[in-house]
């Protein structure tokens, strides 16, 4: 499996402005090869292969007017047509019903403004030194904040800078499954999951993860600095420092949250042989008075964590359908008592008289529907075996024909 470890980087004032060319150089290659394209298919020309962009980019190194281009690694210009190329065989798998998901448009130009900038070195490009520093082609060797090993060599490395202005290395790295399957160890229970915003999570043994809503105990601070924000004059150096305040708050926000998502993820992931969530709706909920609310959990980002760690450490993971009534049955008897209003946190079955937590019992009916589906995918016999029907029974009369 491949996965990406991120790092934090520390370049020097040089280092600083050696980076912010490569930025600028990937950003000119790309709109320049977009632009080539472009104009191609307007006056009617075959589409340009990937081969003749990567000719004319290195005959206009020669020229003065892109002699510049010269001062950075050719490796990250190469890098820049590379994704070009993969953003248009999106746009064309995503028309042909190739690729799954949400539509990709066509590529479209960057921006110079753009608050997110990166470029990416292949093997031949970088190297990861004996001392702890990253050597970085036309760069040089940049400290950097190793919070854990890597656990295999990089193939490549993205150095990303942020809205605020923080470099990150971002390596690729080919995980080993026989040593990841070997750092858990196989656990006896299965997990059922409801994701809700009064508690982040219920389990179905009755565990409950308290919503921690980073952006709502934030907002008085994010408040403040977006009303200073919109008080300076535009274009101005004090608007350029307002502008970083408010992005450093949004990264605070965003950090904490995603440091919550790994922590009970891998906690869950590590504790669980299978893990069973609801498939929610969450770009529909995104779209109610409780966005903001939705937003701030973050539940997309929290499954897609137990998904592919459970890949990861030979887990089994698998999502609900969205319909399930989960709330209305009774997780004792299985008697289906109806849909309740939400301030209703607490029922009684009528059937067998057990008195159930909602989200509670939600979870084990998630878990019992997860097994199900399990026991479906194997071959195994989830519902209960034709029987012959009674002779007294209306409509059967013994010897008729």
């Amino acid at each position: 499996m491949k996965l990406r470890y991120s790092y934090r980087l520390y370049p020097t004032p040089g280092q600083h402005a050696a980076l912010a060319r490569a930025f600028g150089c990937a950003r000119v290659v790309f709109n320049d090869a977009l632009a080539t394209r472009e104009a191609a298919f307007k006056a009617g020309e075959p589409y340009i292969p990937d081969t003749a962009l990567s000719k004319r980019l290195t005959a206009s190194k020669k020229t003065p007017e892109r002699a510049w281009l010269t001062e950075v690694s050719s490796v990250v210009l190469q890098q820049a047509l590379a994704d070009l190329n993969k953003a248009y065989r999106n746009f064309y798998d995503s028309v042909s019903g190739k690729r799954r998901g949400p539509k990709a448009g066509p590529p479209q130009f960057r921006s110079r403004k753009d608050s997110r900038q990166s470029v990416r070195f292949v093997s031949s490009a970088f190297r990861v030194l004996g001392n702890g520093r990253l050597r970085l082609s036309k760069i040089g060797d940049v400290k950097v904040h190793w919070s854990r090993d890597l656990p295999a060599v990089p193939s490549s490395v993205t150095v990303v800078r942020d809205a605020v202005g923080r470099f990150f290395a971002s390596f690729v790295i080919e995980t080993d499954p026989e040593a990841d399957a070997a750092r858990f160890p196989q656990a006896d229970r299965e997990c059922g999951i409801d994701l809700g915003l009064r508690h982040f999570a219920v389990l179905d043994d009755g565990t409950k993860i308290a919503s921690p809503q980073f952006l709502r105990r934030a907002e008085k601070r994010l408040k403040r600095a977006q009303r200073d924000l919109s008080r300076k004059q535009k274009g101005s150096s004090r608007r350029k420092k307002a502008r970083v305040k408010v992005a450093r708050a949004h990264a605070r926000v965003t950090d904490a949250r995603r440091d919550f998502h790994h922590e009970h993820s891998t906690a869950i992931i590590r504790e669980s042989q299978a893990v069973y969530v609801e498939d929610l709706a969450v770009e529909g909920l995104a779209r109610t008075k409780m966005a903001k609310s939705v937003h701030d959990a973050g539940w997309s980002a929290f499954v897609g964590m137990l998904e592919y760690k459970a890949a990861r450490y030979g887990r089994r993971f698998a999502k609900i359908g969205r319909f399930e009534p989960t709330s209305q049955l009774c997780s004792a008897c299985g008697v289906r008592d109806g849909p309740k209003p939400l301030h209703v946190r607490e029922w009684q079955c009528k059937q067998c008289g057990t008195v159930h937590d909602r989200d509670v019992n939600a979870a084990r009916n998630i878990l019992a529907l997860g097994r199900r589906e399990s026991l479906n995918a194997r071959g195994g016999q989830v519902r209960p075996a034709a029987t012959p029907a009674p002779a007294r029974e209306t409509g059967s009369h013994r010897g008729a024909e």
